[in-house]
Formats: C-alpha cells, sequence, structure tokens
C-alpha cells in the first residue's frame, strides 16, 4: 500500500473506533450509555492496535503528526516526508469521526446537551486553565513518544524495510502505551495526544449538520495541537541526550 494512503485508511480507523466508542458511552438510547472511562480508554487503545496494524507494513503506522515530528527531529523519518504524513493524517481523522456521527446521528437527536455532541468529537478539559492542559497534553505525549522511540529502535521492522516500522508486532506495545496513558494520564484534558485526532473531528463537528450543537470551542482547539508537538520535541530531545 502507498504509505500515504496508509496512514490514511490507519488514521480513519483510529478515529472511527475511537470516536465511535465516545458517542457510545455518552450519547443517550446507545447500548453502551454510561459504560465509563474503562471502555473508552480500551476501545481507544484497540483503536489504535487495528490502526497500527493497517498501516505498519507500508508506512510505518504514525497515525499521529505529534509521532511524525517526534521520529523526524531525532532522526528516524526524513523531514521531507512529514507534511504529506500529516496531512493525510488531518484527513483520516475527519473521515473517521464523520462515519462515526454518521452512525450515530441518531442517537445525536436524543440529546439537547451541546456538549456531549462536541464531546464524541473533540476534547475539552475538565479545569479550564490553558497553562494545565498545555502541561497535560504535552506531558502525555512526551510519554507516548518517547516510548515510541525506544519502540522504533527495537528493529521490528518488517523484510521491506518500511521507514519507522512498527507494524504488527509493534501494535501491541503501542496499544498497551495508549492505554496506559488514557488510564493515568487521561483525566484533566481527555488525553488528545494527537493533533489530528483533536483538530481533525473539531472541524468535522463544525462542518457537519448536527442539530443543536452548540459552538466547536475554537478558543481552546490549540491546545491539543500545541501541547502535543511541544511533547513530541520534549521527548526527542530527551532521547538524544539518553540515546537508546
Amino acid at each position: 500500500m502507498n504509505p500515504l494512503v496508509a496512514e490514511f485508511i490507519g488514521t480513519a480507523v483510529v478515529l472511527l473506533l475511537g470516536t465511535g466508542v465516545v458517542a457510545n458511552v455518552i450519547l443517550p438510547g446507545t447500548k453502551g450509555n454510561g459504560a465509563g472511562l474503562i471502555a473508552i480508554t480500551t476501545a481507544w487503545a484497540f483503536a489504535v492496535f487495528c490502526g497500527v496494524v493497517i498501516a505498519g507494513p507500508s508506512s510505518g503506522a504514525h497515525l499521529n503528526p505529534a509521532v511524525t515530528i517526534g521520529l523526524a527531529a531525532v532522526g528516524k523519518f526524513d523531514w521531507a516526508l512529514a507534511p504529506g504524513y500529516i496531512l493525510v493524517q488531518f484527513g483520516g481523522a475527519m473521515l473517521g469521526s464523520g462515519l462515526a456521527w454518521a452512525m450515530y446521528r441518531h442517537h445525536f437527536d436524543l440529546t439537547d446537551d451541546p456538549g456531549l455532541k462536541k464531546g464524541v468529537f473533540c476534547t475539552d478539559p475538565t479545569v479550564r486553565n490553558f497553562s494545565t492542559s498545555v502541561l497535560s497534553e504535552a506531558l502525555g505525549t512526551f510519554v507516548l513518544v518517547f516510548v515510541i522511540l525506544y519502540i522504533a529502535g527495537a528493529n521490528l521492522e518488517d523484510t521491506g524495510k518500511t521507514p519507522i516500522g512498527l507494524g504488527s508486532i509493534g501494535a501491541l506495545p503501542v496499544t498497551f502505551l495508549v492505554w496506559g496513558i488514557g488510564l493515568a494520564l487521561g483525566g484533566t484534558t481527555g488525553y488528545a495526544i494527537n493533533p489530528a485526532r483533536d483538530l481533525g473531528p473539531r472541524i468535522m463537528h463544525q462542518l457537519l449538520p448536527i442539530k443543536g450543537k452548540g459552538d466547536s470551542d475554537w478558543g481552546y482547539a490549540w491546545v491539543p495541537v500545541v501541547g502535543p508537538i511541544l511533547g513530541a520535541f520534549l521527548a526527542a530531545g530527551l532521547f538524544l541526550v539518553v540515546g537508546n
């Protein structure tokens, strides 16, 4: 598969399952309504597993601009390829969240709470403090990227020597990594730890014809973009200092 196509499809699957579980848990009338944080973090982790299995052999399964940036910053990925990867990651995130909305669209109509409708698409802090939220996103992404740098350094690439090569084998440790971050560090902002994961669906929330959806909170939208990028650079910096 073409690496850009792989990144697009892989990210779309991650967001379809990830935003899908949020819809299942928080929207009224669903089979999973009220299932809680464990269900959400588990499904997001498994969503990443699916995306990595799909995209790993072809693109290295970044599925996240912060991962792409972190890998490029330590020389494990070509900076020249990064813009294309990031663009299709955003496109895939938009498609995946749009498909989740299409599936649960009737359940959106069962609530008048715009916060629940927006919550399916994008993150929102429990305490409205920008510095704390940036720290939360940066720290969560730091853990994500720093560990992935060591996974990527473990020579897990396939026989075709893909650019990063997390592949199907790498899907399991990355799954556990995302799961642990969600459970431990996801309580403040909802752990976007991925600019495409938040901004792509937020754009879809703005564009889709969702009745009574309210605003898309663009005043907060920069936090889950800047925080993860900052965390990626911090992880890359420490990795270059301590080595592997």
